[in-house]
Order: structure tokens, then C-alpha cells, then sequence
């Protein structure tokens, strides 16, 4: 929005984002004196079940305030005139701000309510209806009132002397545990007269700039400053504010008049260099009141875009981004310079029963939105819903044939609605579970023919890893590696350390990927996952340190990473989010820029294709120095040091400048006759931009991900499964906690069968054979002449005996094998234990 020099504002700025700020300032204005006009009294509570007009239903409830409430939950489309909607007439003793709160559902999971609610619009009298877009924090922080129902602060509105109206709107569907549909439960809100005040600072960068910008810009004469009220003023008032740069250093301050009957004003930025910024401003009749505004000014170099890109961010739109914030985040992403994005849709949604068709779903519209702004979709393929579980299947589909027709789906979906590659799972070696490796590498290979199967397949990314360990590499043992074109694992340094080093997880992937590749074809590294865990501030941001930290890792996470052969890295995330006392993201609880959105902007920005080129060796261990070409013509190399020290860096020759963790120029350095350069280097990582390429051959760039190269064959076709009875499960994984033995608990003697499934389009005939461990045995050893119908299941029975002189309470690995015809099907390889005697 470009707005001429203190400028007032008489319509209110940023109408659509108005609610969505008013929590976070409401410790501070509490205490603050009330301006001349403010109302003082007249807390208005209203019932939920009592609106002038709806087309919702009313339960009733005895533990609702009244014994009934609001209550929608459906899948059945809205009405046609106004949808679901409820309107209530409230009168109110004065004019002014009032702070609005609800007993209500909220759009997001919380510890007391696993069901999400509807995001909501809410209409006053006759201006346009506002979209009610709080984070996940604000939301996940709301405390229980009853049932899943939460105590939440909507926002503060702005009302007339007697009678008003308000109307509750759901947005648009939601996704529920077993459907796509409506839920919105209210039993009553409040209205709290409050004093006007200083509700948001954000920036704007163009004319015309809609209410969804997320505060980032690159054109400093378009950029302005703009400060809102939670109301008109009722009398001229004036703001004061001052801006902090990344280090906390003030590099402008001033103050803007707003005129009686504004509801703010706005003036341009200064020219500023790239870097994270706050603005910290004031109310002259609160000046201790103080809002905080957080922007980002992006470096003047454009980030590569294409499949060169190497960068990406987790999004989780169902569970973090209310929809009227989605093309803003698009957008901010695409500006950040990453080229990708990695969300997932839902199985449940799209398919209610197992012969249902399947249907379209809201995740759809975020793939759109994400694509319009340039940004490639890696899709993670969801769980599954109830209907295709067992209780000794669980978290997977009972029958895989489930789930190669739901990948099918996914790898059929064209236009806008296609995902450019499709993840298998998430951490699925950290769940609360009783699943295997071998059960996962089953599942893996059924949904990866689904794909593979359908023209133009997306590229196939294994389930993302936590950690390496026992269940990855059993996964690894049953050779699932040549059924995907990338090879995944995510990265998280340990969770109680507020200073962290980077994950040493590429080095043990790689060497993983080394042991159990495919010969002749080497899988794309994607590690989908690499964050810090944040200590949470109920009610607030994380300590400013700490964001400080924040920025520090993600880049030296990501650089390291890449030095270690990582082809492309997903930071989480990038909305805000909390979860269990931990917070992540890249932007704010009001959805502004942190110092990490800055700090991985300029890295994109300069980095470029960001192909790695060496180690400076020579620097340790006093420095650390990693060099890339950018795929421009130009070495970036980049140096960081434990403290603060002068440091000599070799680079090519060519001129040199150094910019700083947030990309602002830091001069050129004068180069030695040893063909170094001086520099300051410290735990904030520098750039060194030489107009020449590395002395190096660099790593190539990064593609698209397809690695695979050739069809898969018929015998890969045939999946093998192990299946046993409950009574012998593996133990829960205990989110991964859990120590071996890890594998199924079979007596002396246990019936057990081999799911044989056979995903070609004909019927094929396999001859099966048992590999038990030393001091077992299998029967039958061999079976020949096993039918299995085109695109169906056979299940073949074996008795697994255990000698007696096999200890319990280890671990063996029992292999079935498989041969059709001349050629070898992929082994499924599990873990079996002789559990403890009885008696």
C-alpha cells in the first residue's frame, strides 16, 4: 500500500486481519488509561442458542451455560442463501471497542478436543464480513471451558450506541476424523468494553496491496509503516515508534499523528538494508503499552527458481494456516525464495468407504494456491481412514491394495490438483504403535506401484525418517529402495538444547544409503524435515535470543547439510506453531516475519543453486568454511567461527563482497597476495560473493527428483507381507522410546501367513520360500505354484517353530523369498523374539 507521507487512514487498515491482533496486545492495554470517550462499563454476555436468525441447529447440553448451544456438525452443503450462519442483535450502553469472546470450537486440534471447528467469518452491522485468521498458538492456547469446546478471545470489534448486529459465518469445510464437512459449536460469547488502542504495526509494499501481506518487501519507496487502532479515535492522538534492526540496534524512530476519527495512519519506511526488523510502537495515551511489528526487507538478488532450487519449507495448511491466510503465505514463501513446499492432504476426506469413489477435497485449493506462486508441492500421503484398519494393522491398511489405489489417486490428479512428489509416510518410526519396519516396507511398495503405475508419475520420496535406528533399517533390509526415486530423513537437534549444533543426520543417512542403495543408481537425498525447538511463550513470541538462535541454525543446519550431500532441505515450518510446550515456525503468532524468514532469505538469495564445491579445511579448527557455486558464475563461500576472530579465507580471484546472516552488504575486503581475504567471522555466518567460479569442481544441480530410470518389473510387482495374530505384536515403538527386542513375540510354536499381493495387470504364478533363523524352523519350507489374481491377494500359511535352545528376548530376522519365474521378487525380512516362557 502506498500511502503518501502520514497519511491518516479513516477505513481501517487491514480490515480482514483486524481480530487477529487484538490478543496479543491485550496484556498490555489492560492497564493502560483509558483515552477520553472509552467505555468503561457493560459486560454483555449472549447466549449461542438464542440468535435472531440461523440455519444452524441448537443441542442442548447441561453443561452449556443455558443447557443448550449452538451446535453444527455435517458433511451436507450449505445452504444455498447465506450458508451456515447465525446472527445475533446486541445493544450496548456506549459506542467504542469491545473485546469479543466465545465458548466455542476452535479450527484447530487441542489436547481436550481432537475434532478441529470451521474457521469463521464474523460480520458487524453492515461492513464487510472479516475473516477470523488467528494462528495456531492463539488458538492452541485457548483453555478448555467444556467438552471440546474452548474460552477463546475472537478479537476486539468496534460497536455503535444501542443496537448492533453480529453474525457468525462458517468459512468453508473442515477436515474431520472421518469426513469433509461443517462444525461450529457455540454456547454464548462476551463483549468487554475496552479503551482504544494500538492493535497491529505492519508494512505494506504497493498500492493496492491486499490485507493479506505478511510484511515483506524488496522496493524501499513503495514500503510503508502502517499503525492500526482497535477503533476510530475519539480524539487526535499520536504514535510513537522505533525501529530495531536484527541486532537490536535502533536505525529510526519518530512519531505519526492520527486524526479524530481514524482508525489509524501510516507513513513510508526508510531505506533500509535486507535484514529482520521490529517496529516497537506506542500509544501517546499508553506509552507503556507497547505493540511490537516485525518485518522483513528481502535482498535485491532474486532467488533461483526451477528445479535448481534446493530449498524448501513444511507448511501443514490443515493444521496451521486458516484458508483467507493461504495465498499470503504462498506468496511470502515464494518471495522467501524457496522453491518448495511439503504438506499432505487427507485420506479420510476423499474416500468414505473402501469401494466409495473418491472425492474432492479442501487440500486441493492449498496445492493450487501454491502452485500459482511458482512453488512445487512434495505431497505426503496421508493415514489412512478407520474403515481400512485392523487392530494388528494399525497405522497401515489392513489390505495394501488400499493403499496402491489411493496413491493411484493421488499420482492420477492432473492440473492444478497434481502434486510434483508424493511422500509415503511421515516418521513413521516414532509412533505409538505396535507397526515394523517390514510391515512399513509392504505398505511402501504398494503405494509406490500405485504411483509408479499411473503416466507422467511423480517422483516417489521414502517416508520421512526421524531418526536412524532399528525400524529404518529394517525397512531398508526388505530393499525398498529401488521402488522410490528419493531417499528421506528428517534432522532435529536434541530437545532440551537452546543452543544447538546441526543434526548429524546426513552423514549417517548417507552412510545408510551407501549400505543400502541400488547398485547403478543413486536415490536423491531430500532431508524433509530440519528445525530447533523453541521454548514456547504462552501469550507470546519466543524470547528474542532465541529467535536470534533460531536464524543462526537454520542457516548453518542448511549449509552443513548440503555440504554433506543433502540435494534438497524442508525447513519446519513455516507457519506459526506450538505443540507441547515447543514453538517453531518462521513467522510470528501474528503471522510476521522472524528473524529466520530474513536469514533464510538472504541464504536463498545468495546461495543460489547452492552447489557445493569443498570444505575449507585449511580454516579449522579456528573457522569453518564451505564453498558453493550459485550456478551464475560466482563462488559463495560461507564462514562462520565458535567466537569472534579475524579470519584469512581463501577464494577465488575476483572481486569479493561480504554480506551478513541477513544479507545486508558488509563492504569488499582487501585481498592479500595469498589470495585471501580478512574478514570478521563469528557464530553469525557471513557470505563472500567472488565474481568468479569455484577453483572446484561443484556438486551438479539439483533436479526434479526422478532417479529411477526404468519401469518396474514384474516380480517387483509382488509384494510380500508377514502377518501375525495380535497375541504376538511387536511392542508399542513408544514414539520411537522403546529399546529391542523389537520384533514379533512368538511362543514355541506360532501359526502365522505371508499376504502375497500381486499388483500386475495379469495373474501371475510365485514359488515362496522360508529363510528362518539359525535355530528355527518354518513350515512348509517351500510352496510352489502360488496363483495370485491380477491385482489381487493370497494368503499362504506357515507354522514358525522356535528350537530349544533359542534365547529369549532377541532378536532374529526371518525372510520370505519369492521367484517368478526366472526372476526375484524383493524379500520381505521381519524381526521375530522367543518371548519369555510361561511358568
Amino acid at each position: 500500500m502506498s500511502i503518501d507521507r502520514r497519511t491518516a487512514v479513516t477505513g481501517g487498515i487491514a480490515a480482514g486481519l483486524a481480530l487477529a491482533t487484538a490478543s496479543a496486545v491485550t496484556r498490555a492495554t489492560a492497564a493502560a488509561p483509558a483515552p477520553k470517550g472509552a467505555p468503561k462499563k457493560g459486560v454483555i454476555t449472549v447466549p449461542g442458542e438464542s440468535p435472531a436468525r440461523t440455519t444452524i441447529p441448537v443441542a442442548r447440553d447441561p453443561r452449556a451455560s443455558g443447557g443448550a448451544y449452538l451446535a453444527l456438525g455435517t458433511a451436507d452443503s450449505p445452504p444455498a442463501r447465506g450458508g451456515w450462519y447465525a446472527t445475533y442483535t446486541v445493544d450496548v450502553p456506549a459506542a467504542g471497542p469491545y473485546r469479543l469472546t466465545a465458548v466455542v470450537s476452535v479450527p484447530v486440534e487441542q489436547p481436550h478436543a481432537e475434532q478441529p471447528g470451521s474457521c469463521l467469518r464474523l460480520t458487524v452491522n453492515d461492513a464487510a464480513p472479516i475473516p477470523l485468521v488467528h494462528s495456531q498458538p492463539h488458538w492452541y492456547e485457548s483453555p478448555k471451558a467444556w467438552g471440546e469446546l474452548s474460552r477463546a478471545v475472537l478479537g476486539d470489534v468496534e460497536l455503535r450506541r444501542g443496537a448492533n448486529t453480529l453474525t457468525f459465518t462458517v468459512a468453508g469445510p473442515t477436515v474431520l476424523d472421518a469426513y469433509t464437512g461443517y462444525r461450529f459449536l457455540l454456547d454464548e460469547f462476551t463483549l468487554t468494553p475496552v479503551p482504544v488502542a494500538l492493535r497491529a504495526v505492519r508494512v505494506r509494499e504497493r498500492a493496492g496491496d491486499p490485507v493479506d501481506n505478511l510484511g515483506h518487501y524488496r522496493d524501499d519507496e513503495r514500503a510503508t509503516l502502517a499503525f492500526e487502532l482497535n477503533a476510530a479515535a475519539p480524539e487526535p492522538l499520536s504514535v510513537s515508534y522505533r525501529l530495531l534492526d536484527h541486532s537490536s540496534k535502533e536505525v529510526a524512530s519518530g512519531s505519526v499523528r492520527v486524526p479524530a476519527g481514524a482508525t489509524g495512519a501510516a507513513l513510508p519506511l526508510p531505506a533500509l538494508p535486507p535484514g529482520a526488523y521490529r517496529a516497537v510502537a506506542a500509544l501517546g495515551s499508553a506509552p507503556k503499552a507497547t505493540v511490537t511489528g516485525r518485518f522483513a526487507r528481502l535482498p535485491e538478488q532474486r532467488p533461483v527458481r526451477g528445479p535448481a532450487n534446493r530449498f524448501g519449507v513444511n507448511v501443514a495448511t490443515y493444521a496451521l494456516v486458516p484458508p483467507a491466510r493461504l495465498p499470503a503465505l504462498a506468496s511470502a514463501l515464494a518471495a522467501l525464495g524457496v522453491g518448495h513446499v511439503r504438506d499432505g492432504g487427507s485420506w479420510p476426506a476423499v474416500q468414505r468407504a473402501r469401494h466409495a469413489p473418491f472425492a474432492g477435497e479442501p487440500y486441493e485449493t492449498a496445492l493450487a494456491a501454491f502452485q500459482d506462486h511458482g512453488l512445487k508441492v512434495t505431497e505426503v500421503v496421508s493415514p489412512p481412514p478407520d474403515w481400512a484398519l485392523t487392530q494388528t494393522s494399525v497405522p497401515l491398511p489392513a489390505d495394501l491394495r488400499d493403499a496402491y489405489r489411493y496413491a493411484a489417486h493421488l499420482a492420477g490428479r492432473g492440473g492444478r490438483a497434481a502434486a510434483d512428489a508424493l511422500q509415503l509416510s511421515n516418521e513413521p518410526d516414532v509412533d505409538a504403535t505396535a507397526s515394523t519396519g517390514d510391515q512399513h516396507a509392504a505398505y511402501v511398495k504398494a503405494a509406490a506401484l500405485g504411483i509408479a503405475d499411473q503416466p507422467d508419475a511423480p517422483p516417489v520420496v521414502l517416508p520421512g525418517i526421524a531418526q536412524e535406528g532399528v525400524f529404518q533399517e529394517l525397512m531398508l533390509r526388505n530393499d525398498v529402495v529401488r521402488y522410490a526415486d528419493v531417499w528421506s530423513f528428517h534432522g532435529y537437534p536434541p530437545l532440551d538444547d537452546t543452543d544447538p549444533e546441526p543434526s548429524s543426520a546426513p552423514e549417517e543417512q548417507q552412510e545408510l544409503r551407501r549400505r543400502f542403495g541400488v547398485p547403478g543408481r543413486e536415490a536423491a537425498m531430500w532431508m524433509t524435515e530440519c528445525g530447533a525447538f523453541l521454548p514456547a511463550v504462552p501469550g507470546g513470541d519466543p524470547a528474542y535470543a532465541t529467535q536470534r538462535t533460531q536464524a543462526r541454525y537454520l542457516v548453518m543446519s542448511t549449509v552443513e547439510s548440503l555440504a554433506a550431500g543433502t540435494d534438497r532441505q524442508f525447513w519446519f515450518c513455516g507457519p506459526p506453531c506450538t505443540d507441547d510446550g515447543v514453538s517453531f515456525a518462521l513467522f510470528s503468532r501474528a503471522f510476521q516475519p522472524l528473524p529466520a524468514f530474513s536469514a533464510y532469505a538472504a541464504l536463498t538469495a545468495l546461495l543460489g543453486e547452492a552447489n557445493f564445491a569443498g570444505l575449507l579445511a585449511e580454516l579449522l579448527p579456528r573457522a569453518a568454511g564451505f564453498v558453493f557455486a550459485d550456478g551464475a558464475g560466482r563462488t559463495v563461500t560461507v564462514v562462520c567461527a565458535p567466537r569472534a576472530r579475524s579470519v584469512d579465507v581463501p577464494v577465488p580471484d575476483g572481486p569479493t563482497r561480504v554480506y551478513d546472516i541477513m544479507g545486508a552488504p558488509r563492504g569488499t575486503p582487501p585481498r592479500s597476495r595469498r589470495g585471501t581475504v580478512r574478514v570478521k567471522a563469528s557464530r553469525d555466518p557471513l557470505y563472500l560473493v567472488t565474481d568468479a567460479p569455484p577453483e572446484r569442481r561443484p556438486k551438479p544441480p539439483a533436479g526434479d527428483g526422478r532417479t529411477r530410470t526404468r519401469p518396474l518389473s514384474p516380480a517387483e510387482h509382488i509384494v510380500l507381507d508377514q502377518r501375525f495374530a495380535a497375541a504376538e505384536s511387536a511392542p508399542n515403538k513408544a514414539d520411537g522410546d522403546a529399546e529391542p527386542p523389537l520384533g514379533y513375540r512368538l511362543g514355541g510354536t506360532t501359526r502365522m501367513h505371508l499376504a502375497v499381493y500381486n499388483f500386475n495387470p495379469t495373474a501371475r504364478t510365485v514359488t515362496l520360500t522360508a529363510r528362518p533363523p539359525a535355530g528355527w524352523s518354518v513350515t512348509p519350507r517351500r510352496v510352489t505354484e502360488v496363483r495370485v489374481p491380477a491385482r489381487g491377494r493370497v494368503r499362504v500359511p506357515f507354522t514358525v517353530t522356535a528350537g530349544a535352545r533359542v534365547t529369549t528376548g532377541v532378536d532374529h530376522p526371518l525372510t520370505f523369498e519369492a521367484r517368478l519365474g526366472d526372476e526375484q521378487v524383493p524379500p520381505s525380512v521381519s524381526l521375530v523374539q522367543r518371548r519369555p516362557r510361561s511358568g
